[in-house]
């Protein structure tokens, strides 16, 4: 059927016009948006994948003004194939886009050509080969490498979106001082590759060209849109996944994966799981104990020595958090795993990581708590064990930067609670405190401490010097949380009951352990 063009701008996928008519199952293709049910509503879809399983063709979807997470692969069924699908952008428009980029920045050429003179050097020097076309190397190499040789590209790629896309393709490099930075020539590359990508690649082709399979990707920016497993039997729990998790790519074709909830094992099908079950003795996770009380344990683990269990668990929390990069590389870190109890075992309820060696002084690398479990004051509990380590440790921390969205929540609503537990206790017993003594007694760092302040706008100056005037709305905020947890306590860890001692690595063994 031939395509009807309609004067309609979309809201998903590109600004310009699209043509609409009706599709069919083996018509649909990436980059249509159509409708699809959701929660029983017929909803405004972009289709972003496409692959066949087990039980038929399925078809990954991003849905108009839902958050990413809730992106989901939905079966052929729940499309409405009775209204009109709006069709990608023609090739025309899309050449004709290229040209404007093309006329409207010739200056960008020399940019690029410094680009290329980069990437080449470290191509000569590391002996790496690059990707080459007709005799002449890939500008996504060229583009990849001198990415990764441009100091301070993470920063700037937190500018907008479309800079984000590219610019966040170097995941090895670490954050370095705005003084580093070069702005301009940062931009120019930018510039230059997007002209240079345009050119070269389709957005089909280069999906096709990413790799889903044991290890991270080519392209982060666009398989991360993209979940690749459906659904999760995780113990008792079926989790269904919010973002993608580099598990081999065989699995993405299974509708239902398996998880062992001990040893974190994953299986493609029920009967080898069923028979991993009846062989697996682990009923705990693989560390040393360092606390109990009647409510949850905790686990230290150490990356060096159980790799292939932290490399699973990695995997596994990556599937809840959009950018999460470290999976594989776990020697360096110490877990500190969560569970409950009960008569069958110890089941993991959520974990955090940390640096054996942190230069930045942080005490969380990664924090995280399964979906079935949040909501219940378990990330709380994370949050604290981690200060009272510190606090054991005579150090102050604060979490590695930048934190997820739902970790961002978790800790400011921990961080206010306790400032204002301290301050309000501070006034009514007619003691002075000041930012040092908030940072020692909560083991938070003195720029943490100062920020939170500022933001639940306690922090002032007056005369000369700096005060702290708690607002009224936080004041009835504390007292009401206070009224409410006497008839709900809520849970703490009681520092009384950790038995842990800081280790010390020497030289040799700060890789290994103690």
């Amino acid at each position: 059927m031939t395509p009807i063009t309609q004067p309609t701008d979309a809201i998903l996928g590109s600004p310009v016009p699209r043509a609409k008519s009706r599709a069919t199952i083996d018509t649909l293709r990436i980059g249509c948006l159509a409708m699809v049910e959701k929660d029983g509503h017929s909803r405004r879809a972009e289709i972003l994948s496409i692959k066949e399983t087990k039980s038929g063709r399925h078809f990954y979807c991003n849905f108009d003004n839902f958050n990413k997470r809730l992106d989901e692969w939905v079966p052929a069924a729940r499309i409405d194939f009775t209204r009109d699908v709006e069709w990608p952008s023609s090739e025309k428009t899309k050449e004709g886009k290229k040209a404007v980029v093309s006329s409207k920045a010739p200056t960008k050429a020399p940019a690029k050509k410094t680009v290329a003179k980069k990437a080449q050097k470290r191509i000569a020097a590391t002996g790496e080969a690059s990707v080459a076309s007709e005799g002449n190397s890939h500008p996504w190499t060229d583009f990849v490498d001198s990415q990764k040789s441009q100091k301070g590209s993470r920063r700037i790629s937190d500018g907008d979106g479309d800079e984000k896309t590219v610019m966040a393709l170097d995941l090895d490099v670490s954050p370095v001082s705005e003084e580093e930075m070069d702005v301009d020539d940062a931009h120019a590359d930018v510039a230059a590759s997007k002209t240079e990508l345009q050119d070269s690649f389709s957005r089909d082709e280069e999906i096709n060209r990413l790799r889903t399979g044991g290890s991270m990707t080519q392209n982060q920016a666009e398989i991360s849109r993209i979940r690749n497993i459906s659904k999760v039997r995780f113990g008792k729990f079926e989790l269904h996944p919010w973002y993608f998790s580099p598990y081999p790519e065989e699995f993405a074709q299974e509708d239902l994966m398996f998880v062992c909830e001990f040893c974190l094992s994953y299986f493609g099908d029920p009967k080898s799981f069923s028979r991993h079950r009846t062989k697996c003795t682990l009923l705990h996770p693989p560390g040393n104990e360092i606390y109990r009380d009647d409510y949850v344990s905790f686990f230290e683990i150490d990356g060096k020595r159980q790799r292939t269990w932290c490399r699973n668990l990695c995997l596994l929390s990556k599937m809840f958090l959009d950018h999460k990069t470290l999976y594989y590389d776990v020697d360096p870190f110490l877990f500190y795993v969560m569970t409950s109890r009960d008569e069958n075992g110890c089941h993991l309820v959520g974990y955090f990581s940390k640096e054996k060696e942190s230069a930045d002084g942080y005490n969380v690398a990664c924090i995280l708590t399964l979906p079935q479990f949040q909501r219940k004051g378990y990330g709380r509990l994370l949050i604290q064990f981690s200060y009272e380590l510190s606090k054991i440790e005579g150090k102050l921390g604060s979490p590695e930067k930048p934190l997820s969205d739902l970790g961002l929540l978790s800790y400011r609503r921990y961080w206010t609670e306790n400032l204002l537990e301290k301050l309000v206790r501070a006034n009514e017993l007619e003691e002075r405190y000041s930012m040092d003594s908030l940072a020692s007694e909560l083991a938070m760092t003195l720029s943490d401490v100062e920020t939170m302040l500022r933001v639940l706008e306690i922090l002032a100056y007056h005369k000369g010097e700096h005060k702290f005037i708690v607002p009224n709305a936080l004041l009835e905020r504390h007292s009401n949380l206070v009224e409410k947890e006497k008839t709900k306590p809520k849970r703490l860890i009681d520092p009384s009951k950790i038995r842990w001692k800081p280790p010390v690595f020497s030289v040799s063994q700060r890789t290994w352990g103690w």
